[in-house]
């Protein structure tokens, strides 16, 4: 029970990492019609701002600031960059976006160098937000915080991260403030109604360029977000782009092309699933045995079927991936056809 339950909140909580990362990229294609190849330099970008700011004003106020010096960076390259090739079409936006990746990575090795950076979170977020105990008579128990010592010495205590759980909170929060952003407010009416009806909205007396530009600001701001909080819970390095930049796409395509309830499903699925698949180190053969699958002396001796869920872990999202595009290629809750 307590593999269970540590291996669900982990997976939860890493699910939540890719929604806050998606939800951006989800929101520029459904409003705009632009998938941002840069986007998890975005991401990157936002986590070594906040190091950067975190040294001079502090962890929160690197917290608020980060998110919107990237989506003013965001913004400015909307206007200066994106907005001239958008009428060219689809090709031209990801030529232009995949380019900018590269400059980001490039900038961000010039600047911070090209080893991990020590981004520590503050004294609020250091310890664990609760440990989960494990009783000799085989029960569980819960405590807020570190666990006595004494408990602890009777029981097995697994704490859980202060930073997992505040990163969960934060994702929270941010789906709840999009969907009431663009379901039940003026400006998330004007948004939609600019990407469906562009003429009627200009007749109406609003500027539709400058509408795409706070869309695109506000989706690279949630990747800077997702940085600071990626960045202080994990790692901040110059490859932390490129280890979420794919999976990242795989779960837009998995929840269905700009579907904000369809990315937060396929977030917590992917990040259950692989969480899951890592912490269990068994070979592919011995559990299809167990659930009952026929492996005759041939198949059983192939070298695929000697390999650990673990090994497979990293590859598991993309072969969710192809099975989506094979039997639902509109995505888990979308609407248009890929």
């Amino acid at each position: 029970m307590e593999f269970v339950i540590v291996s669900l909140l982990n997976g939860v909580s890493y699910g939540l990492l890719l929604f806050m990362l998606s939800s951006g990229l989800t929101l520029i294609f459904s409003m705009m019609g632009v998938l941002n190849f840069a986007h998890a330099s975005f991401y990157m970008l936002g986590a070594y701002v906040a190091y950067a700011l975190s040294g001079i004003v502090g962890f929160w106020v690197a917290l608020l600031l980060a998110p919107l010096l990237v989506g003013l960076a965001g913004a400015l390259f909307e206007k200066t960059s994106l907005r001239k090739v958008h009428p060219f079409g689809h090709v031209p936006e990801l030529l232009i976006t995949f380019g900018l990746s590269y400059v980001v990575l490039e900038l961000v090795q010039l600047v911070w160098g090209r080893s991990a950076v020590s981004f520590t979170p503050p004294a609020a977020l250091q310890g664990p937000a609760f440990t989960l105990i494990h009783t000799a008579q085989d029960t569980m128990a819960f405590a807020w915080g570190q666990a006595p010592a004494e408990v602890c010495a009777q029981a097995a205590c697994t704490p859980f991260p202060a930073t997992r759980a505040f990163m969960m909170l934060v994702a929270v929060g941010m789906l709840v403030t999009l969907w009431l952003l663009i379901t039940r407010t003026r400006v998330g009416l004007i948004i939609q109604a600019a990407l469906t009806h562009p003429q009627m909205v200009e007749a109406l007396g609003h500027n539709v360029p400058r509408v795409f530009m706070l869309v695109f600001g506000i989706g690279t701001g949630l990747a800077g977000l997702a940085g600071v909080i990626g960045g202080v819970t994990f790692v901040t390095e110059p490859a932390m782009a490129a280890a979420l930049g794919a999976i990242v796409f795989a779960v837009v395509v998995i929840g269905g092309l700009g579907s904000l309830p369809g990315a937060f499903l396929a977030s917590l699925l992917i990040g259950v699933i692989q969480t899951f698949a890592v912490s269990i180190d068994h070979s592919i053969g011995s559990l299809l045995t167990r659930i009952g699958v026929p492996l005759g002396e041939a198949l059983a001796s192939k070298d695929f079927l000697r390999l650990t869920l673990s090994q497979v872990a990293p590859v598991l999202p993309y072969l969710f991936l192809v099975l989506i595009l094979i039997f639902r290629p509109k995505g888990l809750l979308g609407t248009r056809d890929h």
